[in-house]
């Protein structure tokens, strides 16, 4: 990323911090240089993008001066807690940005708006995307490159098509992501479940499966899984890989938040791959906004035909508008600039969220709370089995906190864990700890009736 985009991010967080109004004058130029060890250049630029984008105004011979409405959309005043809410926040979201890439889409893609484009994508797009992916260890060739709507698109043609194991059923992680768990149920395709806890995953009972089961692949989420929050070791990850290449069954990794991940040395399951048995799933609903729908698929040769095929018949092509909008906004660094911001805000409100689970476990009480190697922003506890999660999340709504149930997240009838998600990506980080602590509040009081 540009250093005066970095810049630009660390103008925005002190406009936020501070307790600036409509018209307030920004300390001059040479006082930022100095605040933030840069070049008066590299400040004036980073002033003429935020001024560009009417966060900041500038007077002749005066200085910069703040337009607050916009910087504080990110100030929270309702009494609501939502610890519910998965989509990103849209106070982090920079609305004029991309807006500025759609209209700067429209202008230079605007004949090919008017075309049907091809199943795989727009050309451009899937060179940005094949860029992007090298800084998550996926080096993939334009061929094994697919653009779609979403990643659950991505899934459901997965699901319908025949693959070359010649094996229907669909292993899947519990709990799992709910929307697809749906989409198998309501379609009554083959699929069976393997728990997954905090320590992973039952690697005997797997190999059990690989072995002696009709699995076309297994789903799973191997970087901050969720509800659960936690991730595969190396290792696991390398043991996945063998254990695919060694019983020919395909591993549909789903890699939807790589983008926040703090470890360099953090592979996915997809760079260990030797056999072309890894389906590598890249989404950017978390990063960016669901609505844009528009996903990643790498897949190996044996797969590319099939599902170029199921995807024309499905929608011909994911919105060209979208998809030129992102490769703008790719190509320009603005997402580079958006990525550090939001991987910034998020990481501090996934360390306050452990920060005060821990503190509350260090006490005692009817639940249990282990660490993840990585806080993330979201993660559970286990409650004791005498508590109702129903119950709880129920009295809690009526405390104005709002929080999700776990049952959509298993396949019916598969034995549930006793536990309750929590996600802070909607809190604000002044209201995590008060949250955390009148949840474990109402857990202590439900634990003594």
């Amino acid at each position: 990323m540009y250093r005066y985009m970095q810049l630009m991010n660390n103008l925005e967080e002190l406009i936020a911090a501070t307790p600036y109004k409509d018209g307030h004058k920004l300390p001059s130029i040479r006082t930022l240089a100095s605040q933030f060890a840069c070049s008066k250049s590299t400040i004036i630029k980073a002033l003429e993008e935020l001024e560009k984008r009417h966060l900041i105004y500038a007077m002749p011979k005066s200085g910069y001066y703040v337009v607050k409405g916009i910087i504080s959309a990110d100030d929270s005043t309702g009494s609501m807690l939502d610890f519910a809410q998965t989509a990103p926040d849209p106070a982090l979201f920079p609305y004029l940005d991309f807006q500025h890439c759609i209209n700067k889409a429209i202008d230079t893609y605007q004949k090919d708006l008017f075309l049907y484009g091809t199943s795989k994508g727009m050309d451009s797009l899937i060179e940005m995307a094949r860029k992007q992916l090298t800084s998550y260890q996926v080096f993939a060739a334009e061929q094994h490159v697919f653009i779609v709507s979403g990643i659950q698109q991505a899934l459901s043609l997965l699901a319908a098509m025949p693959f070359p194991n010649g094996k229907s059923q669909i292993l899947i992680e519990q709990p799992g992501y709910h929307l697809f768990l749906s989409y198998l149920e309501t379609r009554r395709l083959p699929v069976i479940g393997i728990e997954r806890g905090h320590a992973g995953l039952d690697f005997d009972r797997l190999e059990t499966l690989f072995r002696t089961g009709d699995i076309k692949f297994f789903y799973t989420m191997p970087r901050f899984h969720n509800p659960l929050g936690c991730s595969y070791t190396r290792k696991e990850k390398q043991l996945l890989a063998r254990l695919a290449a060694k019983y020919d069954v395909y591993i549909v990794e789903d890699d939807y938040l790589a983008d926040f991940e703090q470890d360099s040395k953090a592979d996915p399951i997809y760079a260990y791959d030797s056999s072309s048995h890894v389906i590598y799933l890249k989404s950017y609903s978390k990063i960016i906004f669901p609505g844009l729908r528009i996903g990643i698929a790498v897949l190996p040769d044996s797969l590319t035909e099939p599902f170029r095929e199921y995807k024309r018949q499905n929608d011909i092509d994911s919105s060209m508008l979208s998809q030129a909008a992102l490769e703008i906004y790719l190509r320009s660094g603005m997402f580079e600039r958006h990525r550090s911001r939001i991987r910034d805000r998020y990481a501090a409100r996934a360390a306050l969220l452990d920060s005060a689970l821990t503190r509350e476990a260090s006490v005692g009480g009817a639940f249990t709370y282990i660490r993840p190697k990585q806080p993330m922003i979201h993660t559970h506890i286990l409650l004791d089995p005498s508590l109702s999660e129903a119950t709880i999340i129920s009295r809690l709504q009526q405390e104005s906190i709002l929080l999700q149930s776990i049952e959509p997240d298993y396949l019916s009838g598969f034995p549930r864990m006793n536990l309750l998600k929590l996600n802070v990506t909607n809190v604000k980080e002044d209201r995590i700890e008060e949250g955390i602590g009148r949840i474990i509040g109402l857990i202590a009081q439900s634990a003594r009736k």
